[in-house]
């Protein structure tokens, strides 16, 4: 099974920390980024098989950040972390180029399963 390598960006250490974790036990190299900017800087230097992207962050947020990876790199999976997940902002975020949607709730080690599938072709 190929070695994910799997770009998290959040603002929340600890929130970094539990799906880092997560993402490490199901066999993904995992770099993290607190904000959008430190994200592209990342993307500058290192190529991805899929980002999970929080949407309200300091400094730029997940759509802005989005809008730009999507100019650099338009086959990049990109999954959008949400606490709320209203229908406006994931249908602005699809018409950028957001790959899905993962909600930060009780089904969240679920799906990050279901993406991690995906992601390698399952």
């Amino acid at each position: 099974m190929k070695k994910l390598k799997i770009l998290l960006v959040d603002d929340e250490p600890m929130f970094i920390e539990i799906i880092k974790t997560r993402l490490e036990a199901n066999d993904c190299h995992v770099e993290s980024a607190s904000n959008g900017k430190e994200a592209l800087e990342k993307t500058e230097s290192n190529s991805f098989d899929g980002v999970l992207l929080d949407i309200l962050m300091p400094v730029l947020d997940g759509m802005a950040t989005l809008e730009i990876l999507r100019k650099k790199d338009k086959d990049l999976p990109v999954f959008m972390l949400t606490a709320f997940s209203t229908q406006d902002r994931m249908e602005q975020a699809r018409k950028v180029g957001a790959t899905g949607f993962l909600v930060k709730d009780a089904e969240l080690k679920t799906e990050i399963i279901n993406v991690l599938k995906q992601l390698r072709g399952e």
